[in-house]
């Protein structure tokens, strides 16, 4: 007990001094539910159409996030605000852009209720899944009842959104101590900190736990159809206010910002720069600190490792 009490203090003071820390190699989750939540994450059967499934928005191989502006639900209706990434989403300190919900508990409901996403309800889920003798199999091993509930449908698939971690990325490494930054990635990570993008970049998902404005030093444009945080607080001073997102695997989240605007991460950079640091980044800056975003690309969970 004593040496892990050591060993506990040694590792607080290695990253007492660095504003992010690395994801832990080893999470606690339930194996048997992370299995059967991962088969419902697939299933299109969740949908009032059966057209879109969790990973239609969410493509958890590739960033997790949605590759188009607006995702595509049910009867090719479109959202009106870009899907982030679901991978690590579990250290996000509230969920969705406007931090309407307070965890993956709350989160699950939203687009499944959504009549543009899934357009379900707890009874139709429950009377389709309990027609599938397969599925009758596993909830029975897993929840040891007869009747599968929406409450339990929804219990695994957020325990398989737990597990959707990614360790194990390079500046995770170098956190660790493990694996040294090229020249180009360490001034990058520099240029990082010393124009302020760490204000806001920070913690373990490296962004996902805090609300900002999106234009504090220059107005960036307002549409009032984005849900940002004015339409939960009702507070005309929220407007253009979102959870900062994380930056861990950006490098494959494109696009950009909650309205999808800018398709590359040099794009993204200038925006940023521009409209909440009040600057203008030189392209080796640029370059650099792109090169550092790119540390930030995390291994995929094992159980990602047979689709």
């Amino acid at each position: 007990m004593k040496k892990i009490f050591l060993l506990h203090l040694i590792i607080l003071n290695l990253y007492a001094e660095e504003p992010i820390s690395p994801i832990p190699l080893d999470i606690e989750v339930n194996h048997a539910k992370v299995d059967l939540g991962k088969k419902l994450f697939f299933d299109t059967i969740l949908s009032r159409d059966n057209s879109t499934s969790c990973f239609s928005c969410h493509n958890i191989y590739d960033g997790g996030a949605d590759a188009n502006v607006v995702s595509v639900g049910v009867e090719d209706k479109k959202g009106n605000i870009q899907a982030p990434t679901v991978l690590n989403s579990k250290y996000n300190f509230r969920q969705f852009w406007n931090g309407r919900a307070r965890d993956l508990g709350e989160q699950i409901h939203g687009p499944i209720e959504n009549p543009v996403e899934h357009d379900m309800d707890a009874k139709t889920i429950e009377l389709r899944i309990n027609k599938i003798d397969e599925y009758k199999k596993l909830f029975n091993e897993v929840y040891g009842s007869r009747y599968i509930t929406y409450k339990q449908v929804m219990d695994a698939i957020v325990e398989f959104e737990n597990a959707l971690v990614t360790p194990n990325a390079k500046f995770d490494k170098f956190l660790r101590g493990e694996v040294a930054l090229s020249k180009n990635e360490k001034e990058g990570y520099i240029l990082f900190k010393k124009n302020g993008c760490i204000t806001c970049h920070n913690g373990i998902n490296i962004g996902g736990n805090s609300f900002q404005k999106m234009g504090t030093f220059m107005e960036y444009s307002e549409d009032s159809n984005y849900p940002d945080r004015s339409k939960i607080t009702a507070n005309p001073n929220h407007k253009n206010v979102f959870k900062v997102p994380t930056l861990r695997n950006i490098n494959k989240t494109a696009p950009y910002f909650h309205d999808g605007s800018a398709k590359t991460l040099k794009e993204a950079l200038g925006i940023m720069s521009k409209h909440n640091l009040g600057i203008i980044l030189k392209e080796h800056e640029l370059e650099a600190i792109i090169a550092f975003l790119k540390t930030l690309d995390g291994e995929l969970p094992k159980i990602l490792d047979i689709k």
